[in-house]
Parts: C-alpha cells; sequence; structure tokens
C-alpha cells in the first residue's frame, strides 16, 4: 500500500489516503487530476526516520525504504527544508528532536514499573503514574 498526504499552502496536513503500490506516479498522478492539491507520499512504516518491518515491529535491514522521518498525521506539518512530517506539538514544553522530528518531553519517560503507565502532567512538569486495572 501507498499512502500520501493532502498537504494545504501552510504545510499542515488535512488528509491521507492509501492506494495501491502497483504503479505509485499512476496513483500519485490521480489524485492531481481528480482531486487537486498537493500530495505528498508518506511511509506508514517509519518513525523517527527509521523504517519498520511491518512483520516483525523491528528495524527493517533496508533503511532506503524509511521516509520522511515520519508517518504524516491529520493536523501535522510537513516542512519541506527537513523533508520530513512532524507531528502537532502534544505540550507546550515539549521540545522537537531535530534529527528524528519526534516532539520529546523536558525530561524521559521512567523506566518501566509493573502495573504502570505514566502520563505527561504540564502543569508539574513531570511524570505521574497511573495504576492499570
Amino acid at each position: 500500500m501507498s499512502h500520501f498526504a493532502l498537504i494545504n499552502d501552510d504545510g499542515i496536513v488535512q488528509t491521507i489516503t492509501v492506494g495501491s503500490n502497483n504503479d505509485l506516479e499512476e496513483g500519485y498522478q490521480w489524485l492531481i487530476d481528480n482531486i487537486g492539491g498537493t500530495w505528498v507520499k508518506t511511509s506508514y512504516n517509519t518513525r523517527g526516520g527509521v523504517h519498520y518491518n511491518p512483520e516483525t515491529g523491528q528495524p527493517s535491514a533496508d533503511q532506503s525504504k524509511a521516509l520522511r522521518k515520519n508517518y504524516a498525521s491529520i493536523g501535522g506539518t510537513y516542512d519541506s527544508v527537513r523533508d520530513a512530517f512532524i507531528a502537532r506539538k502534544p505540550y507546550p514544553s515539549w521540545i522537537l528532536d531535530e534529527e528524528t522530528c519526534v516532539w520529546n518531553a523536558p525530561i524521559p519517560n521512567p523506566t518501566f514499573e509493573l502495573n504502570k503507565t505514566h502520563y505527561w502532567s504540564e502543569e508539574e512538569q513531570n511524570w505521574k503514574p497511573t495504576l492499570l486495572p
């Protein structure tokens, strides 16, 4: 499957569509001819600049498949200078990793604790534990 993101004039992702991999150029041209606008190919299996094997979840041996740093997200942006998709900033305090184009909290997420997950508290600028049911 091939994926394309419709980008507005401000670089905001409006929608994402899925097509066949049989003829990527034909699919791209169909979007231009029938819908119009600016379409940019995106890779569903790319995160943080790394392409992952969809069957194993592990990094692919062929990293030439990594495309535009991240899979596009509606409301996110396409940065044409970086040639990268960047998700919306989740919290005002989070910082963009310039290499991966992924937002990170100002302090790392705590290590795994049995029966706990963590959420970011913007007010406290820290991770807070949540007990799982």
